[in-house]
């Protein structure tokens, strides 16, 4: 009897700890991504790559920022596995998750910022735009340019964004 009123809430608890390691991750892999690009500002060995993408103002497609993000993090991303499954599959989601938003996020604002809906500004297109290596350092969200006072606040909609033709959500380079 006592087994049995114990099940219910056994696989709430696990869901979770999943959901807790997934949110844990998403928003780590958040603030990691925003360091990193702090620092490719910085360091002229780490950011020789992200000085070219500067130059050349576009994003890889989709699939290949996705593909940069989970190799430079695969590592990290299966650590919570030694913890447990729950919690090494909510990490690994998280993360995962993460990667695939802010691939999406970067390419989109290269070529379609206006549909950045999530943020009041696109703060990477904002950043490429008006060369700002001070300021607006996120890529897919611009809590943490907030937080560390990096965000910079400029009137970006002008006649080259209003006046480019409509486009969905997902009509940009995949690969």
């Amino acid at each position: 009897m006592l087994a049995l009123a114990k099940l219910p809430i056994e696989p709430a608890f696990s869901f979770g700890i999943g959901i807790i390691f997934f949110t844990l991750a998403f928003v780590l892999a958040s603030l990691v991504e925003y360091w990193l690009h702090r620092l490719m500002h910085i360091s002229p060995r780490i950011g020789e790559r992200h000085r070219d993408h500067h130059r050349r103002n576009e994003g890889q497609g989709v699939l290949w920022e996705f593909r940069d993000y989970v190799r430079g993090s695969l590592i990290v991303m299966c650590l919570m596995f030694f913890l447990s499954w729950k919690a090494g599959i909510g990490w690994f989601l998280g993360a995962l998750i993460y990667a695939a938003f802010s691939a999406y996020a970067h390419q989109l604002q290269h070529e379609n910022p206006t549909k950045c809906f999530w943020m009041k500004m696109p703060v990477h297109y904002v950043h490429h735009k008006y060369g700002m290596w001070e300021h607006n350092f996120g890529l897919a969200v611009d809590w943490w340019d907030h937080v560390f006072g990096t965000y910079k606040h400029v009137e970006w909609l002008g006649e080259e964004e209003l006046n480019q033709p409509p486009r969905g959500y997902l009509e940009l380079r995949w690969w």
